[in-house]
C-alpha cells in the first residue's frame, strides 16, 4: 500500500475547544469536515489522550475555531504543541465564551461553529466526534488557513497525536544544509533569519541564543533542537 496517497486529502486547520469539570482547553485539528447540510453536522477526530477529549466527552459541546492564513506560528505552537494539563493556553490568547460556557477563539479566527454531541465514533486511538451545529458566525473576509499552507509556507509539522502525523515529516521539511530542527515541532533555526519576533536579529549563530531562548512555536528549549 501506498500510504502516500493519503497525504492528497485536502485539510484546514482549527482549534477544537470545549469546557467541562471546570476547566476550558483547546487544541490544534484539521481533520474537521461537514457531515450533512440538514441537520447541519460536522465531524472532528480528536486523539483520546489529548485533554480537549476529555472535556467534549464531559460536556457533550465543543467548538470550532477556523484559523485564518496569517495565524501567527506560536498561537499553533500554543493550541497544538502544549498539554492544557500543563497550560492554561486561553490565558495567552483573546477569546469569548459561547453558551454552555465553550470558549472561541477570537483572534487570528475568521469563524467559529458551536456544537452539540450528537454521536461518538470509536477510532482506535482516536475519537470522531458527530456534532450539530447549534450556532455560528463569520469575523470578516479573512482567508482561511489550509493544512497545506501551514506545512508548505509555513513549515509547520503535525504533533505525534494527530490523525495526520507523518513520521518523517520534519526531515523531509528540513533544509540539509548546517540548520538546526526542534525535535518537537519541527521548527527550523535558521541563524540568517534569526528570531526577530523574540528579539533574536538576523545573523545569529544558534551557539550564540541565550540560554534560556526557546522554539517560538512549541517552546521547547535549546536542548531539544539538532543540527540538519
Amino acid at each position: 500500500m501506498n500510504a502516500s496517497a493519503l497525504y492528497s486529502i485536502s485539510y484546514g486547520l482549527y482549534v477544537i475547544s470545549a469546557a467541562g469539570d471546570g476547566a476550558i482547553n483547546g487544541q490544534i485539528a484539521n481533520t474537521v469536515f461537514q457531515v450533512t447540510s440538514e441537520p447541519k453536522t460536522i465531524a472532528v477526530s480528536i486523539n483520546k489522550q489529548n485533554f480537549t477529549h476529555g472535556l467534549i466527552r464531559a460536556s457533550g459541546l465543543f467548538s470550532v475555531s477556523v484559523l485564518t492564513k496569517d495565524a501567527p506560528m506560536p498561537l499553533i505552537g500554543l493550541f497544538g504543541f502544549r498539554s492544557g494539563r500543563d497550560v492554561a493556553k486561553f490565558e495567552k490568547a483573546e477569546y469569548f465564551t459561547a453558551p454552555g460556557d465553550v470558549p472561541v477563539l477570537r483572534e487570528s479566527c475568521c469563524g467559529y461553529l458551536l456544537c452539540r454531541v450528537m454521536q461518538e465514533i470509536d477510532v482506535a486511538t482516536h475519537t470522531v466526534f458527530i456534532g450539530e451545529v447549534t450556532d455560528a458566525d463569520v469575523f470578516g473576509k479573512a482567508e482561511p488557513m489550509t493544512y497545506a499552507y501551514y506545512h508548505e509556507v509555513k513549515k509547520g509539522t503535525a504533533p505525534k497525536s494527530a490523525p495526520t502525523y507523518r513520521e518523517n515529516a520534519a526531515e523531509v521539511a528540513a533544509p540539509k544544509s548546517g540548520l538546526y530542527r526542534c525535535a518537537v515541532c519541527g521548527y527550523v533555526y535558521d541563524p540568517a533569519v534569526g528570531d526577530p519576533a523574540h528579539g533574536v536579529a538576523p545573523g545569529t549563530a544558534f551557539e550564540a541564543l541565550p540560554a534560556d531562548w526557546k522554539c517560538p512555536v512549541c517552546f521547547a528549549g535549546k536542548d531539544r533542537f539538532v543540527q540538519v
